[in-house]
């Protein structure tokens, strides 16, 4: 390793733009003749669209035009789609209903898009959108995913009768109901995941231009995967020919998964460039980012555990009702099911486990990928059975743990997944000793001296990561491969590009990507340029998602730099006169081994392009690419501890102590994976403790703005201690697992757990907000 390479604390590059006010966001972009939008929304969760009325609208000033559902239909505008292909265990596919990007017809939740309104400034469209009169018929709304099910119920889609999208199962039943039967003890629990908004810095905002002299198309937009942009809105939604079409994702201020998919906006804004044509300028207020951005997690799950007479699981039965919202999302329908379900195994040894996951439609927003994306709803379920049943069966919820691990590798599960490499015992000791376990009685026994409730609680949690292989992804239905690109190119002067399609929208990947680079060719950290988020630069790409950047996009750029080492030994050697496989590259030169003999990397990088002195046959230039598809996903795991105290007089809840123990495998900067485990962390507690999206029975949205949606702060977390040790994953080339969703997935359990803990009552759900908690922890009467 040196200064810059793999294992550094480097210091990440991105952020001096970022710090100093520099970044170049959607928002920050302005081409010459741009006007702004801003959307009519329906302010009804159900009705039918009886007309529209832009008469007054199109008169006031600066207004340029009012367009709306039935004008993008005429014009060919596609629907919306979901991309992921889920069959019902009866083998009938998933009920898609239709999603227009203006409605023209039925609205089916609040903030759903019917007309958009393009003028000279924001507060003259803004003005404008108020004076379109919109005509409904309401209809009635249904919001629970309990109810949605029953028949008589509101009806979203004609294609989905009783709202039922599928009905999906995973396991083998008649063997999980065997085991039952058999058990020496079965804990069996209702689980809730609560609806999450994601709340990313940056609001979403895109910039349509076209450009009516080249027929050419450029979108501006805050996305995690500009590429798959491109692709779904030249293929699927008729916006735009593929090779007309430029999609720039810039800086991004967070995404957390809710900026992969391709929302309306995008759509319509690209639309309406050319209706109009002025550029259009489009960007989210907070409000419609709660009304419109897609949601999070939002599962009802019942679950059976089966235990013999030696504490060991003999069996898991899942139930899961699963809320996906008004319509289905771009990757919504793998979130519950592939995303979920194959995780539940868990980190424990469980020869028979089934899942039941149906998915329903409700007249609330969209729900789809949110930080982790059905691993911590996994997790969740899991990790709270499991400390359930420590208590039922009187015993320490880590021995349970302990007593159930899988402990030898590879480990094929009941569930599909084939788990490669890890050590979880390593984590369970790291985590109780750092969290100091058996000392907790006494510092219990202190509180309760102050009159204070102590509880701790533990989460042993896995994920899969990398999201791959494609030939696996295809076969259980996913629209597109997983692979990832890279390609570098070595200027004359030996400086360095790279282009990747993976994208950063603050994991530091201008940092990692270019200390893989310099590690490999021994140069400075600075001399090396990551280029992404543009598709007329990057061949293509498949984004940034699922903790897939290190094992897969970062193995794509290890797979490219291969290639340019070859070629630059090849060079350097008939330079030095010395055969290639002496030759070996230290410290920004290439030298022959055992010898004195060396050549700068900057005069191969030279010779390379002026083509005097070659070896024959050998073509100028020194630019190389690759695709890299992984043989399997990669397995993140660790330990949680929490250790929390409560007030029994105001049900507050104070975290006093949070250990993350976590195996990532090897780490290319461990300051960068600190920061990606604290900010998981962060909203796993926020999770837990404070936020959650609320509906009243109409439809409409009750946590629409900061007063109403809590999240942490500085004073509800703590200062965290945080370790890992590493199991290489033996599938991709750097040994790579993924760290940015572990905090979000362990964490909530943990705390959970520790809470029910201290307040003797297990019957506690998410957020345990101080009401929650001071209701749960008062005597049973």
């Amino acid at each position: 390793m040196g200064v810059d390479g793999i294992g550094a604390r480097v210091a990440r590059k991105e952020d001096r733009r970022f710090l100093t006010g520099k970044g170049r966001y959607t928002d920050d972009m302005s081409v010459p003749g741009m006007k702004y939008a801003v959307f009519v929304r329906s302010p009804h969760a159900h009705a039918t669209i009886t007309g529209i009325d832009a008469t007054a609208a199109r008169a006031m000033p600066g207004v340029i035009d009012v367009l709306d559902g039935k004008q993008l239909l005429a014009d060919g505008i596609g629907n919306l789609i979901c991309g992921w292909m889920i069959h019902s265990k009866d083998g009938s596919p998933m009920k898609m209903g239709a999603w227009r990007p203006l409605a023209d017809k039925t609205v089916r939740y609040v903030g759903d898009a019917v007309a958009i309104v393009v003028a000279d400034s924001v507060a003259e469209a803004r003005d404008a959108a108020e004076a379109v009169v919109v005509d409904y018929d309401l209809l009635p709304a249904v919001t629970d995913p309990l109810q949605t099910l029953a028949d008589g119920e509101p009806q979203l889609h004609p294609e989905a009768p009783n709202n039922l999208i599928f009905d999906w199962e995973l396991g083998d039943a008649a063997a999980v109901d065997r085991a039952l039967a058999a058990a020496a003890h079965v804990t069996e629990l209702k689980i809730y995941n609560n609806r999450l908004a994601p709340n990313p810095m940056e609001p979403r905002a895109t910039l349509g231009i076209y450009d009516a002299g080249d027929d050419h198309y450029t979108c501006y937009t805050t996305s995690q995967n500009p590429h798959l942009a491109r692709l779904v809105m030249s293929a699927f939604y008729n916006v735009a020919p593929e090779n007309k079409l430029r999609v720039i994702a810039p800086d991004v201020g967070g995404g957390f998964g809710s900026k992969i998919y391709i929302y309306p906006e995008e759509i319509v804004c690209l639309w309406a460039s050319k209706r109009t044509g002025v550029p259009v300028k489009w960007t989210c207020d907070r409000t419609e980012a709660f009304l419109t951005d897609a949601h999070g997690r939002d599962h009802v799950s019942t679950v059976k555990m089966a235990f013999d007479a030696g504490h060991r699981i003999t069996a898991l039965k899942v139930d899961t009702i699963a809320n996906l919202g008004a319509y289905m999302s771009l990757f919504s329908s793998c979130v519950p099911t592939y995303l979920y379900a194959t995780l539940l195994s868990g980190q424990y040894d469980i020869p028979a486990i089934h899942a039941n996951v149906r998915t329903v439609y409700t007249n609330t927003v969209p729900v789809d990928a949110y930080r982790g994306a059905g691993r911590p709803e996994a997790t969740y379920l899991l990790e709270r059975t499991m400390e359930t049943a420590a208590r039922e069966l009187g015993m320490s919820p880590a021995e349970l743990r302990r007593t159930n691990f899988i402990r030898s590798f590879p480990h094929q599960t009941p569930v599909i997944m084939n788990y490669d490499a890890g050590d979880y015992e390593a984590s369970l000791n790291a985590a109780m000793t750092a969290a100091d376990w058996n000392g907790f009685a006494a510092r219990k026994a202190e509180a309760e001296g102050r009159g204070m409730k102590r509880g701790i609680g533990m989460s042993c949690y896995i994920e899969a990561c990398g999201l791959a292989p494609s030939a696996a992804v295809g076969s259980l239905g996913a629209g597109v491969g997983l692979w990832e690109s890279a390609e570098v190119k070595v200027n004359m002067a030996g400086t360095i590009e790279v282009m990747t399609g993976s994208h950063s929208h603050g994991q530091g990947h201008e940092t990692t990507f270019a200390q893989l680079v310099a590690d490999r060719l021994g140069l400075p950290i600075d001399s090396i340029n990551i280029v992404h988020g543009d598709t007329d630069k990057v061949q293509m790409g498949m984004g940034t998602y699922g903790s897939r950047s290190g094992a897969v996009g970062m193995s794509a750029l290890a797979k490219a730099l291969d290639k340019v080492e070859a070629k630059a030994k090849k060079i350097a050697a008939h330079l030095m006169e010395a055969d290639e496989s002496d030759v070996v590259i230290e410290d920004g030169a290439l030298k022959v081994a055992g010898t004195d003999k060396s050549v700068p990397w900057f005069q191969m990088a030279l010779a390379a392009y002026t083509a005097h002195n070659l070896p024959p046959g050998l073509e100028p230039g020194l630019k190389e690419s690759a695709f890299y598809d992984p043989a399997n996903f990669t397995f993140p795991a660790g330990c949680y501890i929490c250790e929390v105290e409560i007030d029994p007089e105001t049900g507050r809840t104070q975290i006093v102590q949070f250990v993350a123990a976590d195996d990532f495998g090897n780490i290319i900067n461990p300051m960068i994976v600190e920061g990606q485990v604290h900010g998981g962390l962060a909203q796993g507690i926020g999770q837990a403790l404070l936020e959650g999206v609320r509906y009243d029975d109409s439809g409409q949205l009750l946590t629409a703005s900061y007063l109403d949606y809590a999240m942490p702060r500085a004073d509800d977390v703590p200062s965290f201690t945080v370790s890992t040790s590493n199991t290489p994953c033996p599938n991709n080339p750097l040994g790579v697992k993924g760290c940015g969703e572990a905090g979000a997935i362990g964490s909530p359990p943990a705390l959970i757990n520790a809470i029910t803990d201290a307040i003797g009552n297990n019957e506690l759900t998410m957020p345990a907000t101080p009401e929650k908690v001071w209701a749960a922890a008062q005597p049973a009467h």
